[in-house]
């Protein structure tokens, strides 16, 4: 039996029924960036998409697998637009970091991809579905894994899987910020882009300021310089008054 997530859609013949299929693939991606998943309706996409209102029943069972097929083959497209460079034997971990950054960042900046990719996945963040289970599996999980390799071989063998772990999130964390804070950023910094115009100057910041987190983790632990403390001023015996 199929997953539900991972669906088998009916055999036919091609054209309409192909055709059928792609138009409510795209009307769904539309409004599900639009009004996210819980709010949006069957009949709404498929008016858009020029077909029967149980065109979706058909195609994909229901509009839960419809979403869960919208948001995995936007993040395909995102990945096919902007994938992560061939690394060459002569290519070092640190241009390696560079190139999985500049990717990253050029995927959820860009203003092609921002009208769906990034509308739906800033709302599966905030408003995760069960498709974010599918998402994680075949994209996300992916990227970590690439990512851990890249810091293994930055760091060395010495720090431990969790550290390896923090430090990617915190490489992460950077990237996804310039994208979910974009509205207080033009506000905090008028006339100041933090977008794909800056690609470059982000790219090497966010490179820069995770490599000397790195080298920082290479150094042994420094041991907090101790402040003497101040000896107590004994209190004066119960009973006994202070003379005026």
């Amino acid at each position: 039996m199929p997953d539900k997530f991972h669906p088998q859609t009916r055999s036919a013949p091609g054209g309409a029924h192909d055709a059928t299929r792609r138009a409510l693939l795209d009307a769904g991606a539309d409004v599900f960036a639009e009004v996210g998943f819980h709010h949006a309706t069957v009949r709404d996409i498929c008016r858009r998409a020029g077909a029967n209102v149980a065109a979706v029943n058909y195609h994909f069972g229901d509009k839960e697998t419809l979403y869960a097929e919208v948001l995995a083959e936007q993040s395909r497209l995102a990945m096919a637009l902007h994938p992560l460079p061939a690394a060459g034997p002569d290519t070092t971990p640190a241009q390696r970091l560079e190139d999985f950054i500049r990717a990253f960042l050029q995927r959820v900046l860009s203003a092609e991809l921002s009208a769906r990719h990034g509308r739906m996945m800033a709302r599966e963040m905030v408003e995760p579905t069960r498709a974010l289970d599918r998402l994680v599996a075949e994209s996300i999980r992916p990227q970590s894994a690439a990512l851990s390799v890249i810091l293994r071989d930055l760091v060395g063998p010495g720090p431990s899987e969790e550290t390896l772990r923090l430090l990617g999130m915190s490489v992460v964390g950077q990237i996804l910020f310039y994208c979910h804070c974009q509205p207080v950023l033009i506000r905090l910094f008028p006339g100041m882009p933090f977008n794909a115009e800056r690609l470059d100057t982000l790219t090497l910041h966010i490179t820069a300021f995770s490599l000397a987190a790195v080298r920082g983790l290479s150094q042994p632990p420094v041991a907090p310089a101790r402040v003497p403390r101040r000896p107590k001023t004994p209190s004066p015996p119960a009973g006994r008054r202070r003379r005026s």
